[in-house]
């Protein structure tokens, strides 16, 4: 293999322009915080990622009453005082939020080549170099800290088939933009060795992804897969995530039995699909919610599987899912939700996450969904306008009363800032796109009246 393949870009379509110069200044103001304030931080997790929280937690899932009066504390504090976080578990660094960060600094190298975001980039590849999860052969990404969840605790640093994705998406990035023909004035020489060892970590990661993440059948087309190495299957998300991933792999590396896998995944997630084209978070008929960020988890692995593909099914699935976000998964004002259909009480009425995702589905999805357009516009200009916070971060929720502005990278900070940056740089080819068909309406013109 002498190079990575680029991935097809869709065609571009106008995109209706808030400010360039709001963005920009958004999102430097964003890196200047990121310098001030450090690459580790708390996150959504931290009342139940310590020992007191654990516990509690754990009491919740195996005796609902009892457990409630044992996380009503933790609840209360979320939806009243967030900063008390800082009393149940430390700052600490999240491989997701690396590997937003990677790519939102590579986007940002995109449009303005500046080799310092590249070099930032870099960096947070390095970061994930550090961070992969012991013990495993292959390059694989977990939480830094023991998740207890309904069917267990997922011990610190189990690979998570929905985390080692964006990994995997930040090193082919900035794989491809290192052996891409560009000048770089200080670090030339490192160039053909960096984009050797990215090319090996992604092979490691896709390895990973193909043996060490199991498939359950559930049909003569279709399986299920694990969540961890370890679990049974059965979530929506992590098979989309995987089909993904193993569709990129399988042409990036010309793999076709990592298709065949991505394939029978792809076809538990269009199998799965609702009549109304929603799809529930796990096929266990216990969780059984469904809300926006994770709809937009499912809906970005297939936007860039048919992006890939081609595949005629996907976009069928597209079109449904994208009718029922619009219709359900948007407030009055038009704006992101949390659920359409909760599976418990909230503490909170807005997410950044939501927001985030927002943002990168829309844009994955405009070309062949104008309606996204408008949607993208009124939730970039609504993010510019609300949930920016004075020294440059965002805020993290809307809570029923005031915000939670505790800055969590893992828990929308990351997502965010790629959004942004990636926001910023399909502007920039919509508009390339834009003076190329002038200037070539221009010439057809001249020479019809030569």
């Amino acid at each position: 293999m002498d190079s990575i393949i680029s991935h097809p870009s869709p065609v571009i379509s106008p995109i209706n322009k808030n400010s360039t110069d709001d963005v920009a200044g958004v999102v430097k103001r964003f890196i200047a915080w990121l310098d001030a304030y450090g690459e580790t931080s708390w996150d959504h997790q931290s009342f139940f990622a310590g020992p007191i929280g654990r516990r509690a937690k754990a009491l919740y899932y195996r005796h609902e009453l009892v457990g409630t009066v044992a996380v009503a504390p933790m609840i209360a504090f979320e939806a009243f005082l967030p900063s008390a976080r800082r009393f149940f578990h430390h700052p600490t660094r999240f491989p997701i939020a690396d590997a937003h960060y990677a790519m939102g600094f590579a986007f940002l190298f995109e449009v303005t080549n500046d080799e310092t975001h590249l070099r930032r980039a870099i960096h947070f590849l390095q970061e994930l170099k550090k961070s992969r999860s012991p013990g495993f052969a292959e390059y694989c990404w977990g939480y830094p800290y023991d998740w207890v969840t309904r069917n267990g605790t997922i011990k610190n640093q189990t690979p998570l088939i929905t985390s080692t994705p964006y990994a995997y998406e930040a090193f082919l990035q900035v794989c491809q933009i290192l052996e891409q023909d560009f000048e770089l004035s200080t670090f030339n020489s490192q160039l053909s060795t960096q984009a050797g060892e990215y090319k090996q970590i992604l092979q490691s990661i896709a390895r990973h992804a193909f043996k060490d993440i199991k498939d359950f059948p559930i049909s003569g087309n279709a399986s299920s897969c694990s969540y961890t190495p370890f679990d049974t299957g059965g979530v929506i998300n992590a098979a989309a995530y995987r089909s993904f991933l193993l569709t990129s792999a399988s042409q990036v590396f010309l793999k076709e039995e990592y298709w065949l896998t991505a394939e029978r995944n792809l076809n538990f997630v269009l199998q799965n699909q609702n009549p109304d084209g929603s799809w529930f978070y796990a096929v266990d008929g216990v969780r059984d919610f469904v809300d926006h960020y994770h709809t937009c988890f499912v809906m970005k692995a297939l936007a860039k599987i048919h992006a890939l593909t081609g595949h005629t099914a996907t976009l069928d699935a597209l079109r449904k899912g994208v009718s029922y976000y619009l219709n359900n998964l948007f407030d009055a004002n038009g704006l992101p939700k949390p659920f359409s259909r909760a599976p418990r009480l909230t503490v909170y009425k807005r997410e950044l996450y939501d927001c985030a995702e927002c943002v990168n589905l829309c844009l994955l999805l405009r070309d062949r969904f104008p309606a996204l357009d408008t949607t993208l516009e009124k939730v970039v200009a609504h993010v510019l306008e609300v949930w920016v916070k004075r020294d440059g971060s965002f805020r993290s929720r809307r809570l029923y009363l005031g915000w939670d502005n505790v800055p969590m990278h893992r828990w929308g900070q990351s997502q965010m800032f790629r959004s942004l940056a990636l926001y910023l740089r399909e502007l920039r080819k919509a508009t390339s796109v834009e003076s190329h068909a002038r200037r070539a309406a221009v010439h057809q013109l001249s020479t019809f009246n030569s």
